[in-house]
């Protein structure tokens, strides 16, 4: 297990240590070196030197580097599963797939290598453009600071740093302080595979670190996942630069009336209680047409019941730790306060016994008022709220009654209402028939309103972590 931080390719041992936390347990289980500001500094001059190693490569070579990089993942899956479970909390169910899903992510970022090309550009199309030819191509943008979150912590570092590196970028990882291993073992598996040193850093640390590489001139794009509150720092402090931000949401499921009941249920349970809800497309809110509410609730409660919670370890085990105490302690207080204003918990709401504390046992609050923290922030938590709606319109409107905009899930067979919901929901996705937790790490991923600025999957995020060139020849 790598405990130094990784410094323009060079594993560096610092004397200020960040403890890493068991959920599950609050036991330490390790202890990595803590980067500071100058740590930022020496790895973006590290990191320019490396941007000339790494751009001067073609992009088969880097193609090479990336899927030899997840053949060594894959070799190391069960290990970086295990790592997982230790610092985030997660089954080991979820931690497996976490790794099959970020080993996809590199195979997608490693073909996007071989893809990065550009267009003609008709200059004669112009009145003044006769005689002229044009094409633009695209080139890295050259430093690249990704900072993630710690639900995601091997998938979300490989979304920002296999394709920024398939572009021909140098990259500095800031993971979450509360779970750097195994990004830190991925610079490992990259460097392994060939990876020019010096193009890539990654400084564990707390927001000195993360205020350092968003606002140094010389950083060309930030990427950024995380909460609200630091998006909006960090747009506000980055300078001219790209900025990339994914940041939440409280993500619904509505049921009409002819849709399929019982896969609506499954799938809220599927992406309302996995990584103890702790994903941002989780199923936060769900909104249920009145002539199914009912036997919806008593569903969803008997699934829920089945549910087990405890040992993310166990195979069998469904439901984890939450990341801290702290964590539980607040979404106590947020579903006390509907409780009050009028909300009906149907189960759950409590923390499973003294040493599993940090578990918060699944939750079910129906009739939630929407003025009501609960309803209108983002839970990150094992908690679903269900509320009835008469129509179409007022299901929409219920929808779209949130300041977050991600990802949104209706269950209808009647092609006339699922275009409805296509029109008139202000989401990033719309999926019908499905969960709004279901993800392909290919596809365009992205929230509009607060949810996020751009999008990532490999090909998407190329845009981002490329300039447009235009060339224009005069042949007269």
């Amino acid at each position: 297990m790598r405990t130094e931080l990784l410094l323009g390719g060079q594993w560096v041992s610092k004397e200020e240590r960040l403890p890493v936390v068991y959920p599950y347990t609050g036991e330490k289980v390790a202890e990595v070196s803590k980067a500071d500001e100058q740590d930022v500094y020496k790895a973006i001059e590290l990191a320019k030197e490396g941007f000339e190693e790494i751009s001067s490569l073609t992009p088969y070579e880097r193609y090479q580097i990336l899927m030899k990089a997840s053949q060594i993942l894959s070799a190391r899956a069960e290990e970086f599963a295990k790592t997982l479970v230790l610092e985030v909390g997660k089954t080991i169910r979820e931690a497996r797939t976490e790794v099959q899903r970020a080993i996809q992510t590199l195979i997608f970022s490693a073909e996007e290598a071989k893809r990065i090309g550009g267009e003609v550009i008709p200059i004669d199309a112009h009145p003044n453009g006769k005689g002229k030819v044009g094409f633009y191509m695209r080139e890295p943008v050259g430093i690249v600071s990704a900072i993630t979150p710690f639900n995601f912590p091997l998938n979300l570092s490989m979304h920002k740093v296999a394709p920024a590196l398939a572009c021909g970028n140098a990259v500095i990882l800031k993971p979450s302080e509360r779970t750097p291993l195994t990004p830190l073992m991925l610079g490992e598996v990259l460097l392994e595979a060939g990876l020019p040193p010096k193009a890539l850093s990654i400084l564990p640390g707390y927001g000195d670190v993360g205020k350092a590489m968003t606002t140094h001139p010389d950083v060309r794009v930030v990427s950024f996942t995380g909460s609200r509150k630091i998006g909006e720092i960090i747009t506000r402090q980055a300078g001219i630069k790209k900025v990339v931000l994914e940041l939440g949401s409280n993500s619904a499921i509505v049921l009409h009336k002819d849709g399929d009941l019982k896969k609506a249920v499954q799938k809220t349970v599927l992406g309302g209680y996995a990584i103890a809800g702790q994903v941002c497309i989780s199923v936060q809110r769900v909104f249920v047409h009145e002539d199914l509410f009912e036997e919806y609730l008593k569903e969803l409660e008997e699934a829920v019941s089945r549910l087990k919670v405890g040992d993310p370890m166990q195979e069998e085990t469904d439901v984890g730790p939450m990341i801290a105490l702290s964590e539980v302690q607040r979404v106590q207080e947020w579903i006390d306060e509907a409780l009050q204003e009028g909300a009906r918990l149907i189960t759950g709401g409590v923390s499973c016994g003294d040493k599993v504390s940090s578990v918060l046992s699944p939750t079910i609050v129906s009739l939630v008022p929407t003025n009501v923290r609960l309803f209108r922030e983002e839970a990150f938590a094992p908690v679903v709220v269900v509320n009835p709606y008469r129509d179409v319109e007022e299901a929409i409107r219920m929808v779209n009654d949130s300041e977050y905009g991600l990802q949104v899930g209706v269950f209808t067979r009647d092609i006339n209402v699922a275009w409805e919901f296509i029109r008139k929901v202000k989401a990033g996705g719309v999926l019908i028939n499905e969960g709004p937790n279901f993800r392909a790490d290919h596809m365009p991923y992205g929230g509009v309103k607060y949810s996020g600025i751009g999008r990532e999957g490999p090909r998407f995020a190329v845009e981002d972590y490329t300039e447009i060139k235009m060339v224009i020849f005069d042949l007269t």
